[in-house]
């Protein structure tokens, strides 16, 4: 039997390059793939990446992992699967999460399959990832995200690390790809992990 689908939810924030790098991934993987992608979301990949339509966003993750991997669903469709408890998922990531979503997600809004996907993994008790990328962040960005933190969420924003050393803007992106990797329990080696030793010596840091 197929694991239960991970859900993907992108919106208009900026960091296209991210989910387009999850997908990708989480194809490679094998892992059964449930995407949603608002109106905004969509518009963010054609900025970004010149990705102009779900067509092409499917030629860029690689078509033959997602013909066997990835089932779409319509934003504005909140009778789809993802919409109910009784679908199993194995958890659900928002990437790049906009600061209009996220607020309404910490309110329980569900306006759009995306919103009403998260408060049903919340409520579910599953995994939920959220990854904002806003800055500064004001004090409503910040209330926000500690309500979602203490209902159960994991707010992970796209805060690359420097200390494996990355050479290009891939390595970034893999780092924090491989963070969500890591909470969805998807195994990875997009990044090596940190041991404690300095990557020139090979010796304890102190």
């Amino acid at each position: 039997m197929k694991p239960a689908p991970i859900i993907v939810g992108i919106t208009g924030a900026s960091g296209a390059p991210y989910a387009v790098r999850l997908l990708q991934v989480l194809t490679v993987a094998n892992r059964p793939v449930s995407l949603i992608v608002s109106r905004y979301g969509l518009r963010l990949l054609a900025t970004e990446m010149g990705i102009e339509s779900i067509d092409a966003l499917r030629t860029a993750v690689g078509a033959a992992a997602w013909d066997s991997c990835i089932t779409v669903h319509a934003n504005d469709d909140r009778g789809a699967a993802p919409a109910s408890g009784s679908a199993l998922s194995a958890g659900m990531v928002v990437c790049p999460c906009s600061m209009g979503t996220l607020s309404a997600i910490s309110i329980g809004a569900s306006r759009s399959l995306i919103e009403r996907a998260a408060d049903v993994t919340l409520k579910e008790q599953r995994k939920l990832i959220l990854m904002p990328r806003e800055t500064p962040l004001s004090a409503v960005h910040l209330e926000n995200m500690l309500r979602l933190a203490r209902a159960g969420a994991v707010v992970m924003p796209a805060s690359p690390a420097f200390y494996h050393r990355p050479k290009a803007i891939p390595d970034l992106i893999d780092f924090v790809v491989a963070r969500m990797l890591d909470h969805l329990g998807v195994e990875q080696s997009l990044v090596k992990r940190w041991t404690g030793e300095d990557p020139d010596t090979g010796q304890e840091s102190e």
